[in-house]
Order: structure tokens, then C-alpha cells, then sequence
């Protein structure tokens, strides 16, 4: 009894391999007008095969964009954070005390140079001056009495001497000096601009009486905006002034602004092993304000006569690196080895495992990433507005 069931078993198996490979046949096997056509698997080496083959038809030409691979200099970036400040930047303190009787300007005012500031009660400094023309006038009197007859001495030394002798005696030079800081003090009555730029911490109102050394406001110019990174000390020798960069900040997420090196901190912080690095970036409308959390793109190595495509380009297939060449309206697939790379532009390398690009051709960046071996193609400007495959 135990031995029939066992034989049973083993039928039951048999039968129901042999359904499962009649659906399988069944599933790889059609017909058309009676004749029939069967799949067969491609060779381990044919590239003309991808996973998304069936997708979409190649009969269409399918849009995509493309760029020209080139010849030129990869240059590898070194990243920094900071934050926005003032190119330039004034504290304007009072001069002399006095009450304050003009405040043309406001916070965030535009200036030029010159332009007025704040201006302090100027009586009290006109007396002044006033005062001190008359005790000029009065040593000039005093002197003129002291070289009444000076000029009946032949002897030039001799008339020297007796000069310096009576400018001294008769209080000139004193009065002369107390002139000149009279009316020094009452040009200080008044502060303008000392160079073009806005107003900004205004702490000053009309009427207000300020004393010498008080903070009236600041002026800043704001064009071009100063950036401030500590770059580490084993990346900051490849930097060097005048080089190019990139700067994003937390306030326009979506924008991206040129700069370019001014200056480098010859000196490392022991605490941070870091060194300080300005960057320079034009700021005509003002957009950007100090204070501004920055992250800095800079240019530092830089590796000449590569062959370059864009970052874009680049594909992973059956973990293999490949990317497609536009090759007389057709697509065509090609495994590469990349080298060195950044953020927009990836190095192709010789390797005899693999092939290569030569400058001129172009390369795929655009709707390419379900293209198939010698899909047919349409370059274009905009893969989204020409009705590209999706991404």
C-alpha cells in the first residue's frame, strides 16, 4: 500500500513538469498568419540589448539632447562654507559733540561719495573760529611791531633770526595753530560718505545731542560682496587669486553665483588647520546681504588636454559604465572607463577592455536613459517640450 502511494507521487510530479513547460513554450512560442516566430536569447557579449528593449519602439525617432565631447582641462573644486560681508565698511562716529540738526539719510539709503550724512549744530565751532581770527589778527599786529625795522638789516641770517624770534614773542605761530583746529572742528560738524554704499545700523535721530567718538551709523558697499571661507591646509596650495568660483547661498537656493578669488591668508590657524580665503562676487542690485550663510565651489587643480564629456552622460548598465554616441541618427551604445570628474564634466580614459570617445562626437545627456542599441534619434534642444521619453 505505502509503495503505491509513493508511485502515485512520482506521476503526480512528472505531470505536472511536463504542464509547466507546455506554458512556458506555449508563452515563448506565436504565430503569425501561421507562421511561427520564437525568441531567442541574445549572446553574452551583444550590447544591443537592454533591460527596457521592450519599452518603446525604435521605428520613432526618439528626441534627445546631446553635447559635443572635448579636448580641454578638467579642473577638480574644493568646497568651503562661509557667509556674505561687506566689501567695505565704515562705523561713522560724531567728530565733535553737538546737537544733531541734519539726518538726510535713512537705513538702506543709496550714497556717493560725499554724499551728506549727519550734520551737528555748527554755532558753538563758527564762534570759535571767529575767536581765533582775532587773536591771529592781533599777533599779526604784535609781529609787525617786532620787525617794524627789520628791513634795514642787510644781513640775511641776521634778519632770519630776528623773524623766528618775533612770531614767538608775539604769539603767531600759537594763533595760527588755533586757527586751523577752530575751524577743522567746524568742517567736522558736518560727515558725508566716504565712499559710495548704503546706510545701514542708523542710531542717531534729529535733535539728539552726541558726544565725540559716538556711532552715528555704518556705511557699506554691498557691489562687490565679500565671501569669507577657511579652506584646510592640504587643499588651500591649490588654490590661488583669480581663480574662478562658484557660490550658492542659503537665501536663493535655487541660484547659483559667479565669483572669483581675491585674496588667500598666507597664514594657517593652529586651532582649525585652516586658512582664511576671500571671495569677491559682483552684487549690482544689492540681492545679496552680509550675513548670508554662503557654500563655496573653488577652482583649485586643474588637469589639462583630457577628454571630457558631460556628467550627464554617463550611464550604469549591468554595473558597467556606458554612455551613448549619436552616430548617423542612431544611438549607439558603448562601454567606457571613466577618470577624474566634478560636478559638471566626467574624464573617458583608454582601456583595451573598453571603448573610448573622441572629441567631436556627440554624446548623449537627455533622454537617452531607456534608449536601446541603435535606437533611432533626433537631437534636440529640450527633451521635455519635444516630447521625450521619460526620465
Amino acid at each position: 500500500m505505502f509503495r503505491s502511494r509513493r508511485i502515485l507521487g512520482i506521476l503526480a510530479g512528472i505531470v505536472a513538469v511536463l504542464a509547466l513547460s507546455t506554458a512556458i513554450y506555449a508563452r515563448i512560442r506565436t504565430t503569425d498568419g501561421g507562421k511561427v516566430v520564437e525568441t531567442a536569447t541574445r549572446p553574452a557579449g551583444d550590447v544591443s540589448g537592454t533591460s527596457a528593449s521592450g519599452t518603446f519602439s525604435t521605428d520613432v525617432a526618439i528626441p534627445v539632447e546631446g553635447k559635443e565631447a572635448v579636448r580641454g582641462t578638467l579642473t577638480i573644486a574644493v568646497s568651503a562654507a562661509g557667509q556674505a560681508e561687506a566689501w567695505k565698511k565704515t562705523v561713522i562716529t560724531a567728530q565733535v559733540g553737538g546737537r544733531v540738526t541734519g539726518l538726510p539719510v535713512r537705513e538702506s539709503d543709496a550714497l556717493g561719495v560725499g554724499h551728506p550724512l549727519v550734520a551737528v549744530d555748527p554755532a558753538e565751532y563758527a564762534l570759535a573760529v571767529q575767536e581765533a581770527q582775532a587773536g591771529l589778527r592781533d599777533a599779526e599786529a604784535k609781529y609787525r611791531e617786532f620787525t617794524l625795522f627789520d628791513d634795514r638789516i642787510t644781513d640775511e641770517a641776521t634778519r632770519r633770526d630776528r623773524e623766528r624770534v618775533a612770531r614767538s614773542k608775539s604769539g603767531l605761530e600759537v594763533a595760527e595753530v588755533r586757527l586751523r583746529r577752530a575751524q577743522l572742528d567746524l568742517q567736522r560738524t558736518r560727515l558725508s560718505a566716504p565712499f559710495a554704499g548704503r546706510v545701514a545700523d542708523l542710531k542717531v535721530v534729529p535733535g539728539q545731542w552726541v558726544r565725540p567718538g559716538d556711532e552715528l551709523m555704518t556705511v557699506v558697499n554691498l557691489d562687490p560682496i565679500k565671501v569669507e571661507v577657511q579652506v584646510l591646509e592640504s587643499e588651500v596650495g591649490y588654490l590661488a587669486p583669480g581663480r574662478q568660483a562658484k557660490v550658492s547661498f542659503a537665501a536663493f537656493p535655487a541660484e547659483s553665483f559667479a565669483g572669483r578669488v581675491e585674496t588667500i591668508n598666507p597664514v594657517v590657524q593652529s586651532e582649525t588647520r585652516t586658512a582664511r580665503v576671500t571671495v569677491l562676487v559682483p552684487n549690482p542690485q544689492g540681492k545679496i546681504l552680509p550675513g548670508m550663510y554662503a557654500r563655496v565651489s573653488l577652482d583649485a587643480r586643474r588637469f589639462d588636454d583630457r577628454v571630457l564629456v558631460p556628467r550627464s552622460a554617463i550611464l550604469e548598465r549591468d554595473r558597467r559604465t556606458m554612455l551613448f554616441v549619436q552616430e548617423d541618427g542612431l544611438a549607439k551604445w558603448r562601454y567606457v572607463t571613466t577618470g577624474l570628474q566634478n560636478d559638471s564634466l566626467v574624464e573617458i580614459v583608454a582601456n583595451p577592455e573598453t571603448e573610448t570617445v573622441v572629441p567631436g562626437e556627440v554624446v548623449l545627456t537627455d533622454g537617452h536613459y531607456t534608449l536601446v542599441h541603435d535606437a533611432r534619434i533626433k537631437l534636440v534642444d529640450d527633451v521635455k517640450t519635444a516630447g521625450g521619453r521619460p526620465r
